[in-house]
Parts: C-alpha cells; structure tokens; sequence
C-alpha cells in the first residue's frame, strides 16, 4: 500500500507538472515549493518552539483561524508556522501577521516529510479538518510529536469505514486526539476502535462571531445601501448569477443587489452589467456620482465580503449547483436569512439552519423569487434572521474546549 501511494503521490505531481505550462494555479504550485528547505530554514528559529497548523486551504485557514490566533495569545513565544496545500489559501493568506512563517506543504514523500520536520522541529502539529498525508503523519508519530486533528468531520462513505480502508486507518492512530464537530462522527470513529475523541464543534463559529463583532464600516456601502432593502449574494459562480439575472424585477427603488463573485473576471462582470440592464457600480471603479442611485454593487476585490453582509438584510451563497456552497455562517452570524442552491447535502450546519426556518434551498429563478418575496416581508425576515443569529452564537466555544484539552 505505501508502495502504491508513493507512485499515486508522483503521479499526482507529474500531472500538476504538465498541468503548470498552461494553468496559473497548477505553476503557482509547482513554483510555490521550489527550494522550500532553503527558505524554511531561514525562517525558522529553532532556538524557539514552533508550533505548527496545517490547513488544505483559504477554508481551512479561517476555520483554524481562531485556534491559530488564541494559541498564539497563550504562547506569544511560540513561533506559528502555518502551511497551505493549495495556492487559494497561501496565495491570500501568505503574508498573515500572526505567523511566523507561512509556506506551502512540500510534496507528501518520506524524504520530504523527514526533512520537513528535522527543519521545523515542532513542539505541537494542528491539521485543520482533514488532510491525511501519510509520510508526515507517520514521521509526526514517529518523532513523538504531539499531533492533533481539528474540526473534523467524518461520513459514513469515507474510505476509513470501509473494509477496504484498513491502511487509511493507520493514519488516523497517529493523531494524539481528534476534535470534532458532531456526535455522529465520534460514533463513526468508535466503530472502528478510535476513542481518543472529543466533540468540541465546529471553530467556524468562532471565527464568524468574532468576524461580526469586529466588522468594518465601509463607506461606499454606506452610500450605496442608504435604507434600501439590501441582498448580498456572495461567492457566487455563472449558475448563480444567472439566477440572480433573473430577480432584476425585483430590485425596485427600496431594494439593492451587492454581488461578490467566487472568481473576480472582469469580462463576466462587464457582461452580467451589460445584462441586467440596471444602474450597476464596481467597488474598485465607482462613479460617485450615481452611487446611491445604481442598483447592483459588484465586488471586484478580495477581503470585504464578511463585512460586507453587515450590510445585509437577506443572503444569498453560492456554489449550490456545483461542487457545494460557500460559507452561509457569515451572513447567518449578521442576523439574516440565508438561501442557497440544492447542493449542500454535506454541510451540517445549512441543514440545521433550513430546519430552524433560518436558511432556505431553492432550485431555480421561480424558487429564488418566491423566497426572496417572502423575506421581503420584514416580520417574516426579522424572524428568520433571528433564528439564524441564535444558531451561530449557541455553537460558539469549540476553540476554548480545544485549548483546554491540549
């Protein structure tokens, strides 16, 4: 089996190589762990503990977030080296304050693994959600390092619930304790003799409760929302914003749009301006002028979309007609009712926010109309709004318990 996954590891590698010549985030990835031995050993004092956070991506990143930040606080002479799998997350996140140092994963190889740790030496190792790689799992072990899993979250398909998943289960022996975010996954985990566990929630909460709390007045929303009745759709991809094409009728005098998409492309935004025919502005470029009075607010940058729901009164996320949605405790912590494409199966917290009446899935334009008609209605969204902010404030704690059982 190692065997195997040591040809699958660079092969993988292989592929994301050829993959490079042509695609931006496959060479960011390639050119990312070029000379990393070289750069890490500059940046790591090992006269200093190190503790070390592991996260797949941007995701990840914000979910451990919280973890990273009061770690930090407690152990301000620590370093925090903080790696990143894909470029989304290292990319954006590379020049974080509060780390010492942020770098990408080296490749998942028993050499890489045992050189990675003989630079780093941590104290302590954090992987975010998941992210199994087998050599550095086991190098972790091996070294007697104390190695934890946050945030996690298993299914009943996992290959680790298998019959076939008996070496997968070996990785998961090299975690001292595993966090997780529900009953049901502690259950999972037990049934295949793993109880070094404890169902601590999910740190997203944190994070998003702290985020609200510390939300930024920005001024050209402040001019552009005014008392208008405001959507935020954020995250979205072309299937959701041709739905949102669809609602233009709805955007009367006392109703705004504010539309950040997923991926910014200047051309798509141009396009769907084009369609929607309304007065519409870009962040970056507005026309001061006709601010409060244009219609649509496009979001053409990165880092303001969290405050942004602040100025909400109805959200709606995308991603639900693709691979899954995006983050709907961000606008559920603001206090207002969510809506989302149908694809959200494997995200806990949209299905108990859909049974509180909180958050809504719709599966066309006709669908999205008859939700948004009814949180139009101020009763009806005050009182949605208000279960989804109960929801979110009730969950929040999980990075304390896991603090307090290190």
């Amino acid at each position: 089996m190692v065997i195997l996954y040591n040809l699958t590891i660079r092969a993988y590698f292989l592929i994301i190589l050829i993959v490079s010549g042509f695609k931006k985030k496959a060479k960011q990835w390639v050119n990312g762990r070029k000379d990393w031995q070289k750069s890490l050993k500059e940046a790591i004092d090992n006269s200093q503990p190190t503790a070390w956070f592991h996260c797949a991506s941007l995701g990840e990143f914000e979910q451990g977030r919280p973890l990273i930040e009061a770690y930090k606080d407690e152990h301000p002479d620590h370093q925090v080296l903080i790696s990143f799998f894909s470029p989304s997350g290292y990319e954006i996140r590379k020049n974080y304050q509060k780390a010492t140092y942020v770098c990408y994963l080296p490749l998942d190889t028993k050499r890489n693994a045992k050189q990675f740790l003989s630079i780093v030496k941590p104290k302590v190792a954090f992987f975010i959600k998941y992210e199994f790689w087998y050599h550095f799992l086991s190098q972790l072990r091996k070294n007697n390092t104390p190695t934890y899993l946050v945030s996690a979250i298993f299914r009943p398909k996992q290959v680790f619930f298998q019959w076939y998943g008996w070496w997968n289960r070996k990785m998961l022996h090299c975690f001292r304790h595993i966090f997780l975010q529900n009953v049901q996954s502690q259950e999972l985990l037990a049934s295949i003799g793993i109880y070094n566990t404890t169902v601590a929630g999910d740190t997203r909460f944190d994070r998003v409760y702290a985020t609200a709390k510390a939300a930024e007045k920005i001024a050209m929303l402040d001019e552009f929302c005014q008392n208008s009745t405001v959507i935020v759709a954020g995250s979205t991809w072309p299937k959701d914003e041709e739905l949102l094409l669809e609602i233009a009728s709805l955007l009367q005098k006392d109703v705004k749009l504010i539309i950040a998409p997923h991926e910014i492309n200047s051309a798509r935004i141009d396009e769907l301006i084009s369609r929607f025919g309304l007065p519409c502005v870009r962040y970056t470029n507005p026309n001061q002028g006709n601010l409060s009075d244009a219609r649509i607010l496009f979001i053409d940058t990165i880092g303001i979309l969290s405050s942004a729901y602040g100025y909400g009164h109805i959200a709606y996320i995308g991603g639900g007609f693709g691979i899954g949605i995006h983050n709907t405790l961000e606008p559920a912590t603001f206090g207002i009712p969510v809506i989302f494409g149908p694809n959200y199966a494997k995200f806990g917290e949209a299905k108990e926010l859909i049974a509180l009446n909180a958050a809504f899935s719709i599966n066309d334009s006709q669908q999205l109309k008859e939700v948004l008609n009814r949180m139009l209605n101020e009763k009806l969204r005050h009182k949605a709004g208000s279960a989804a902010k109960q929801y979110v404030k009730q969950n929040i704690g999980a990075t304390q318990t896991i603090l307090t059982n290190l």
